[in-house]
C-alpha cells in the first residue's frame, strides 16, 4: 500500500491589483482574490482548501505582499505549486513566493504588524496612475498636515478613524509606530506601520489628514477626536485606489 505523503503548511506571499475585484475576504458572489484562489487550488488538488489570510482589503484596495496560508500534500517544491496556481489565476494576482512552514503558523495569528501605503495627487493624475492614486487636484496646508501626522503617530483609541464593522470589536487601541507623509512635486505618499488596523483604518486617517490640509480639519480637533471616541462628518474615508497593503511583519 502507497502511504500518502505528509500535509504541510504553505506559506505564500501574494501581490494583486485590487481594482477588478470586491475585495480580499471569500463572500456570495466569488469575486474575491480568496475565492480566486481558493478555487484554483480546488483544480490542482480537488478538494476545497481553504486559506487564511494575514487581514483582509477592501473592494478596490491593492497589495504588494498579501499574506495567507493552507495546509496541503504537495510533493513537485514550492515554485511547481507556485507555477500550478497561475495557470488559474488572472495576472492581476501573482504569487511572489511560497514555502513550507512549521505546521502551527497562523498568517493573521502571528503577524506583528502590517505597513500600507497611501498614494495622493494632488494635481490631475494621467491615465495610467488614475487607478492607483487619489487624485486630489487641490493645494494642501502641508505644516498642518505634518502637525496632525504627529499627534496621530503613538498608542492611541482609533474608534473615531474606524469603520462601522469594526465598532464592536474587544478593543480599538492600536500602536501607530510609523505615519511618514513624503511629498515629490505633486505626489504625496503616507506610510502607516502599526501593530493592526481596524476596518477602514489607514483610508480613514488619510481622510482625516486630507481635509486637515483643505482647512476642514484642525490638528487640535484630530487630538480631540482621539481622546472622545467620536466619529464627525470630516473623518472621510479616502477612496480604495490609493491604498495598498505593503508588508505583514512576523
Amino acid at each position: 500500500m502507497v502511504k500518502p505523503p505528509p500535509v504541510s503548511r504553505w506559506k505564500c506571499v501574494v501581490a494583486y491589483d485590487g481594482g477588478p475585484f470586491n475585495g480580499w475576504q471569500s463572500q456570495e458572489g466569488g469575486n474575491t482574490i480568496q475565492d480566486l484562489i481558493e478555487k484554483q487550488l480546488k483544480r490542482i488538488f480537488d478538494r476545497q482548501i481553504r486559506i487564511e489570510g494575514s487581514g483582509r482589503t477592501d473592494s478596490g484596495v491593492h497589495a504588494h505582499a498579501q499574506v495567507f496560508h493552507f495546509d496541503a500534500a504537495w510533493t513537485h517544491g514550492p515554485e511547481k505549486l507556485r507555477k500550478a496556481l497561475h495557470t488559474g489565476l488572472p495576472r492581476s494576482i501573482r504569487l511572489k513566493s511560497i514555502r513550507r512552514v512549521r505546521a502551527d503558523f497562523h498568517a493573521r495569528f502571528d503577524a506583528k504588524g502590517k505597513i500600507y501605503r497611501y498614494h495622493l495627487n494632488l494635481g490631475e493624475a494621467d491615465p495610467f496612475e488614475v487607478n492607483y492614486c487619489w487624485s486630489l487636484n487641490r493645494e494642501l496646508d502641508w505644516p498642518a498636515v505634518q502637525a496632525a501626522a504627529k499627534i496621530m503617530r503613538g498608542k492611541h483609541d482609533f474608534w473615531a478613524f474606524s469603520g462601522e464593522n469594526d465598532r464592536t470589536y474587544e478593543t480599538t487601541v492600536r500602536h501607530l509606530r510609523r505615519l511618514d507623509v513624503k511629498r515629490a512635486g505633486r505626489r504625496v505618499t503616507f506610510t502607516f506601520e502599526a501593530d493592526g488596523f481596524l476596518y477602514k483604518m489607514v483610508r480613514s486617517l488619510t481622510g482625516a489628514l486630507v481635509n486637515v490640509g483643505l482647512g476642514k480639519l484642525t490638528p487640535a480637533e484630530v487630538a480631540d477626536l482621539l481622546k472622545s471616541r467620536r466619529r464627525i462628518p470630516t473623518v472621510v474615508t479616502a477612496p480604495p485606489q490609493g491604498l495598498f497593503m505593503v508588508r505583514v511583519i512576523y
